[in-house]
């Protein structure tokens, strides 16, 4: 069963972060340090203040309830989505997937533009926001591809297209593994592809490849600590970030903040806030970890729209793993959420790709 959804917080929800937010015990700092251990208590102290004083839930609320949201059950899972039909009746199906700490709001700046050609299916993944805490073990990226294969079944679809973000570019290309018959192709702003370990692999890097491991390196060394923990021991974080706001705004604000503009960041984690998910979005990297995933590439045409702050996809290792790369774009501009940093180029790599498949 399908039912209808609207996002409606209670008052004395927010009452409660009100006065969570009145009363945080603010960590220290060495002094003069910014950002050097993490980060930095001048951003956290800023942020709880505008999210206090200046941030308008209730606004945002109703710019997401202005499209159309629903529930269902699959798998035992409560999954909750927006469903937005284009005007052309015959318009091509796209299932949409954000990532961690992201939620739906990741593509709110490209449904206007994406409904004039496209069905939009845009779901929260179980264990995030409106879909709420999963209920048992292993949600890992299999069994969510295998999910949005039934939703879509659900709502009469039979053949579309995948698009993914962050945790999505990983979902997506399994739909495609799983349904070959049902996907048209993938599109993903990140190709995980990784150095498998033989030495003869990275004799001959291109100086542009040589740059984007060095920059995956960095990453990896200086901002990697958040997929450690969550892969390895998501409930022991668990209880600090869904007891404080605070707590929850500093560890997502990682990812997730500093450069992008304060009421995208503040939506995305206000959301895991009020319907209590901060734990068990976090689960999903346990999950994915623990599980064994197919060998053998992927045969469904994919296209990647690479962005220039973001991971650096390498082409020679995303063809070992993807038999069909279809499209291979990458800009000088935007970074991890493309969707709300440039949302203009997205759309139109996702469109020109689609036009294609």
């Amino acid at each position: 069963m399908i039912r209808p959804f609207r996002i409606e917080i209670p008052q004395a929800d927010l009452d409660d972060l009100q006065a969570r937010l009145a009363l945080t015990r603010f960590t220290d700092e060495i002094p003069d340090s910014g950002s050097e251990y993490g980060v930095s208590l001048a951003w956290v102290r800023a942020m709880v203040d505008y999210w206090r004083t200046g941030y308008d839930w209730r606004a945002w609320e109703a710019r997401i309830n202005a499209y159309p949201q629903f529930t269902t059950e699959i798998d035992g899972q409560n999954i909750h989505f927006l469903h937005i039909r284009s005007t052309g009746e015959d318009a091509l199906p796209l299932i949409l997937t954000h990532g961690w700490p992201g939620t739906i709001v990741e593509y709110l700046d490209v449904i206007e533009d994406l409904s004039k050609d496209f069905h939009l299916v845009i779901p929260s993944l179980p264990g995030f926001g409106p879909s709420g805490p999963t209920k048992e073990k292993g949600w890992n990226r299999h069994r969510t591809a295998r999910a949005w294969t039934e939703l879509m079944s659900r709502l009469g679809y039979d053949r579309y297209g995948v698009v993914g973000n962050d945790a999505g570019a990983v979902i997506s290309p399994e739909l495609g593994r799983i349904a070959p018959e049902h996907v048209v192709a993938v599109h993903v702003t990140q190709i995980f592809s990784f150095p498998s370990g033989d030495p003869d692999e990275l004799q001959d890097l291109t100086e542009e490849e040589q740059t984007n491991m060095r920059h995956l390196q960095w990453f990896w060394e200086n901002m990697g600590a958040f997929n450690q923990v969550q892969s390895q021991s998501p409930q022991t974080l668990a209880h600090a970030i869904a007891d404080s706001p605070a707590g929850l705004l500093g560890w997502m604000g990682q990812i997730i903040g500093g450069h992008l503009d304060r009421d995208f960041t503040l939506t995305n984690i206000a959301l895991h806030w009020f319907y209590g998910t901060a734990g068990s979005s976090i689960r999903f990297y346990y999950e994915d970890a623990k599980t064994e995933h197919p060998t053998g590439p992927t045969t469904v045409p994919i296209g990647l729209a690479g962005f220039a702050n973001d991971f650096q996809s390498i082409r020679r290792f995303a063809e070992r793993d993807h038999a069909n790369i279809a499209q291979w774009n990458t800009y000088g501009v935007g970074g991890h959420h493309a969707a709300h940093e440039t949302p203009g180029v997205l759309a139109a790599d996702i469109r020109a790709f689609f036009d294609k498949a």
